[in-house]
Order: C-alpha cells, then structure tokens, then sequence
C-alpha cells in the first residue's frame, strides 16, 4: 500500500475516486467506522455536523471517521481550513475527484441523489446504515457504545 494513499492530520484531502469506497472498507476491515459525506461550500447542516463529530472527537480520541467532501479537489484548501478550525485536522478525509459527481455517489449508494450531510455507520461486519440529514448526537454516541468504540471520557 503506498502510503501516500492515505490522507495525513491537517494535510490535504485524498482523491477520491470510484475505487476508494473499496480501499476504505478494506482498511477498516473489521472494525466499525462513520464514513460522512459533506461539502464545503453550499452544506451548512454540514457543518453543523463537522462542529459536532468534532467537539465528540475530542473525547473519543479514537473516533472512527473517514470525512468525504462531495467538492473538487480545487477546494481542498478550504476543505483543510475548514476541518482544522472545526477540530477535525486529523480525521482521514477525502475529495471527490470526478467532474461528474453522480458517478462517485452511485459508487456509494445507488439510491443517493446527493442530499446532505449523509453518513453511513459500519459496523464491525460492515453492515451499514444510512443517515440522511444531520447525524443525532445521541444516536451517534448509542451507536458507538454498541460498537465498543466509546472511550471512558463525557460518557
């Protein structure tokens, strides 16, 4: 695997193309994960959602999350602003790298049409759940407690 594959903390978002759902899943293999679709520019539930994923994060120091902006990779810098001055410069993230979006989502899940924020819950069997619109905070905590990814902090 080569690693500059990987999204790095704070550095600039991975491409993200029809074969990256593929090698997300298999890194997680296993393990459960939130794999949490957004935009930068015209998604502000979005962010209303990144405020949140990242003020949990900061008590679940191993929170499971991959961040996929449905932008371009010309917007990567405010893609990387953005994540760090939420608090998630170290979440794994990615930007959709087609000019033709439709395609990268039906990569995803051929019955979304592209509303946001959605997410999808893995768990370990990577059975997955979709969640349209923003993620329940309380949801989110419950899912993670089933997952046994809580850590012992603000449970």
């Amino acid at each position: 695997m080569c690693l500059s594959t990987w999204p790095a903390s704070a550095a600039e978002p991975a491409r993200f193309d029809s074969g990256s759902l593929a090698k997300i899943e298999a890194r997680y293999a296993g393990k459960p994960f939130i794999l949490s679709m957004w935009s930068v520019n015209w998604c502000g539930h979005c962010i209303d959602e990144l405020t949140m994923l990242g003020k949990l994060s900061k008590n679940e120091k191993n929170l499971p999350l991959v961040l996929v902006a449905v932008d371009s990779p010309e917007d990567s810098d405010a893609i990387r602003k953005t994540l760090r001055k939420l608090g998630l410069g170290h979440a794994e993230s990615w930007v959709f790298d087609d000019p033709i979006p439709e395609r990268l989502r039906a990569t995803i899940d051929p019955t979304w049409q592209g509303e946001l924020p959605r997410s999808y819950l893995y768990d370990k069997a990577h059975r997955r759940q979709a969640a349209v619109g923003t993620l329940d905070e309380a949801r989110l905590k419950a899912w993670l407690e089933q997952q046994g990814q809580r850590s012992g902090a603000a449970k």
